[in-house]
């Protein structure tokens, strides 16, 4: 346990804070962090998270789809929507980060209230519609960024449909943000599984996302990595049909998953603001009730293609057992959000000296050998 855990974050849920408004001052202040041109503040990050003992052990190195990873815990799209922090999530930790989602056009996203915090059942609930800038604006500071200094750790880029793009056009949509980032991002994903823009997860079905995958690959002349980002409700025959999709189309990988609209099992009753019930609440759930339907999801793909297609797992961790659950269900790397703004910025350090803890404890010498253990050894 850390200050964060035993005093900061109670304290945000005793005085009722704005979740979305806390998530704003928080990155206000990681992109003063990113942006200054005084190094001592992000010294000062890395000595108070003492992470360089596990962030650099090379049990924990990875090279996939030819990128170094020099951990497997990622920040996952959602946090940093507008890249205004990209220089300072290597300090917090992480061993690779993904900036957006953003679109092609500028938007605002859902009306307010649109995020909350469901503490009784470490999760949240969001509905906030894709607000960002715009893939131009994201190009711009990608640009300055690259310019004014070095990337330390792989850089994604989540792409998402513009709500004022008809879903007959989604492809061209998607086309013209890869286009003015292509050569900004590491890797690219793309979204179609967001419950918050109103007909985006029908994106899923095989016929509409093959259109993106070809648009996207025939432009695709620096060859980035391309993953598609998938929903934990979808059934088997429609994940199957989009294993078959990335085989096709040559896709780099799945992230498994996006945010759920199911409610099994909540205990949070009433959300403050707004008096509705969760089960009344428009929106997708992170957080801990994700973390089961998310590592079925990660076995079952990874059973019916042999560990063939890499993925990137994200969904309810909270601790090193968890992280260690998606890597041996067969995750390559995984992503955190919601556990991180529960447990705070020591996390990624207590997640890192837990995995190679239990790489000892299973006698192995990279992470990279943990990868879809559980069925290895069955």
């Amino acid at each position: 346990m850390d200050i964060y855990q035993v005093a900061i974050n109670p304290l945000f849920t005793l005085v009722n804070t704005d979740p979305e408004w806390l998530h704003q001052q928080t990155l206000r202040t990681f992109t003063w962090l990113s942006q200054t041109s005084v190094s001592p503040p992000r010294s000062w990050v890395k000595r108070w998270l003492g992470h360089s003992l596990c962030l650099y052990d090379p049990r924990l190195e990875q090279t996939l789809w030819g990128l170094h990873f020099p951990n497997p815990v990622g920040l996952a799209a959602g946090f940093d929507k507008d890249a205004v922090a990209t220089g300072i999530w290597s300090s917090l930790g992480f061993g690779f980060a993904e900036l957006g989602t953003v679109t092609y056009q500028p938007q605002p996203g859902n009306p307010p209230p649109r995020l909350f915090r469901l503490p009784s059942d470490q999760a949240a609930l969001n509905r906030m519609g894709f607000n960002n800038g715009g893939a131009a604006a994201m190009a711009a500071r990608l640009t300055l960024s690259q310019q004014n200094s070095t990337r330390l750790i792989p850089i994604g880029i989540n792409l998402g449909k513009s709500k004022i793009t008809p879903l007959n056009a989604a492809a061209q949509d998607y086309l013209h943000s890869f286009r003015l980032l292509q050569n900004l991002g590491d890797y690219f994903v793309i979204n179609v599984s967001s419950p918050n823009t109103p007909g985006l997860r029908s994106l899923q079905d095989a016929t509409m996302l093959s259109n993106i995958l070809d648009l996207l690959q025939q432009e695709n002349y620096s060859q980035k990595p391309i993953f598609v980002k998938i929903a934990p409700d979808l059934a088997s025959e429609a994940i199957i049909d989009i294993i078959s999709l990335v085989k096709t189309y040559k896709i780099s990988g799945i992230i498994a998953t996006n945010t759920t609209i199911r409610r099994d099992g909540l205990k949070t009753k009433v959300i403050h603001r707004t008096g509705k019930s969760p089960e009344v609440e428009a929106g997708g759930i992170s957080g801990a009730p994700l973390r089961e339907r998310s590592t079925e999801v990660i076995k079952f793909i990874y059973q019916q293609t042999q560990g063939e297609i890499l993925l990137i797992g994200v969904g309810g961790i909270f601790s090193a057992e968890d992280a260690w659950e998606k890597i041996t269900a067969g995750a390559n790397v995984i992503q955190v959000y919601t556990g991180w703004i529960y447990e705070g910025p020591m996390m990624v350090r207590r997640i890192l000296a837990g995995l190679l803890a239990k790489l000892e404890e299973n006698g192995l010498t990279s992470i990279t050998q943990a990868v879809g253990l559980q069925f290895k050894n069955s």
